[in-house]
């Protein structure tokens, strides 16, 4: 008769013990199965890589088109670049090591940017905040937030926007509408 507990089933490693790490299939059926129960979606459609941000998840349901969608995106991109370049920290950090290595607390240093890099990005930032102070000022209506606030809160901050008021959604529309026409981002006639 054996003695003490029984083994769990499973993979295990040479010395004997279970191994602690989950696998990518374990991990994607986590995210999946969590975003059928928050956005009450099929299967098929919590595989829809837009449902992992607040932005996509607008898109997904319709409230913004692709063009819309795109610009976004690189909306996003240019700012997050801005920010590294600039040394500032991230506005999510997604772990307290990578917020300690960014603060140069320890792990890291700040890298040299080229100097002709920081112009080329600092310029594409202020093209983006000054399209969207624009959109501020000619937004339709003086009702609800502005769209300079609306779109950096669900483009850098990750805000669920889908409950938001009608007013806002179309002031939101109004400045992703901004960045399409900053970006040339082509809306498809079909």
């Amino acid at each position: 008769m054996a003695r003490g507990r029984k083994r769990k089933a499973g993979r295990r490693l040479a010395c004997g013990k279970r191994p602690r790490e989950e696998s990518q299939r374990d991990v994607m059926a986590t995210v999946l199965e969590a975003r059928q129960r928050h956005y009450g979606v099929t299967p098929a459609q919590a595989k829809d890589d837009r449902l992992g941000t607040a932005l996509g998840r607008l898109a997904f349901a319709g409230l913004i088109d692709a063009a819309q969608y795109a610009a976004g995106q690189i909306y996003g991109e240019v700012m997050a670049r801005n920010r590294a370049v600039m040394g500032l920290p991230m506005d999510q950090p997604r772990s307290v090591t990578a917020l300690l290595i960014n603060e140069g607390i320890f792990g890291g240093s700040a890298p040299d940017h080229d100097p002709e890099l920081i112009r080329k990005v600092r310029r594409q930032a202020a093209a983006a905040i000054l399209m969207l102070r624009t959109a501020d000022s000619d937004a339709p209506g003086a009702v609800g937030r502005k769209p300079s606030v609306l779109v950096h809160a669900v483009v850098r901050h990750d805000a669920e926007a889908l409950r938001w008021s009608p007013a806002d959604l179309r002031n939101l529309c109004h400045g992703l509408d901004a960045l399409c026409r900053l970006y040339r981002v082509r809306k498809d006639s079909s």
